[in-house]
């Protein structure tokens, strides 16, 4: 117990064991993320209130452009229908599926390219065409292959995602330090050892890059899919709202899309900034 206590002493001890210069710097640190996130609030407040004066002093058409008091009352309005949420949901949990399985399918794909040489010389261009290919073009052809609900938008998201997934992983596997590999080689590592032991670390911060990359996309495969096809979502609140002319639901949607995008980024940062935590 006391060897316990002593070792809590000497951490203890060690933990203020810092120099003025090093607090200071940790203090400047500190109040510039305040400072940047105080910014960006002042920024889009000011944005905001530019927008809501705008259309009340009638410099814009508040009918085009709606405004932030008439996108909030929409806002309310679908919450009293019990509509928001509804709406909200068949999105996020659309486009969190695509995003979900564009990267695990996209990661595995990239494993058996990089595992298999021949393989990967054979698909390399099929790799490059789908890749310049528009993959909005193939939504009507899923919709008569799959059927008019979420699973057809969830393969146009997949379909957007999966191919950038595969050439990032990929090129961050190929791009690895050859030194590394030979050392696990030499020491009688095998081909799966390789790639757990070296390319997947090493291949963490191009991994986040993909999945930062798929977010956008992801959210892209979904709106798009749901113009096409959709009986809820956001996409189809945009869809309709167009259609009947009612913008402020218009722009109540893509407010939301870019909260509900925003959410799913930080949530990206948040898991790289686990993952560089359990690495070093």
């Amino acid at each position: 117990m006391s060897n316990l206590q002593e070792k809590r002493n000497i951490h203890m001890d060690q933990s203020l064991d810092i120099s003025q210069e090093h607090k200071d710097y940790l203090h400047k640190v500190r109040m510039e993320k305040i400072s940047v996130r105080l910014i960006q609030l002042l920024i889009f407040g000011i944005a905001l209130l530019l927008w809501e004066l705008c259309a009340n002093a009638k410099i814009v058409d508040p009918f085009i452009t709606s405004q932030p008091s008439r996108v909030f009352a929409t806002m309310v309005n679908l919450y009293q229908d019990g509509m928001l949420f509804h709406h909200i949901g068949i999105t996020c949990l659309e486009a969190f599926v695509g995003f979900v399985l564009g990267t695990l399918v996209g990661t595995l794909i990239a494993i058996m390219l990089w595992w298999s040489e021949f393989l990967c010389k054979v698909l390399e261009p099929y790799l490059v065409v789908l890749n310049s290919l528009p993959k909005i073009a193939l939504g009507p052809i899923f919709i008569v292959w799959i059927g008019a609900g979420p699973a057809a938008i969830i393969v146009m998201t997949l379909a957007i995602s999966l191919i950038v997934t595969v050439l990032e992983v990929l090129n961050g596997f190929l791009t690895t330090d050859q030194e590394k590999i030979k050392l696990v080689q030499t020491f009688g590592g095998t081909k799966f050892q390789v790639l757990t032991k070296v390319l997947l670390p090493a291949s963490y911060p191009t991994i986040i890059n993909a999945l930062k990359i798929n977010v956008g996309l992801s959210w892209v495969g979904v709106i798009v899919g749901e113009f096409l096809v959709s009986k809820a979502g956001l996409g189809y609140l945009i869809v309709y709202g167009g259609q009947v002319f009612k913008l402020d639901l218009v722009m109540t949607s893509v407010i939301i899309l870019g909260v509900a995008a925003t959410v799913m980024y930080q949530g990206v940062v948040y898991l790289e900034k686990v993952l560089v935590k359990n690495k070093f």
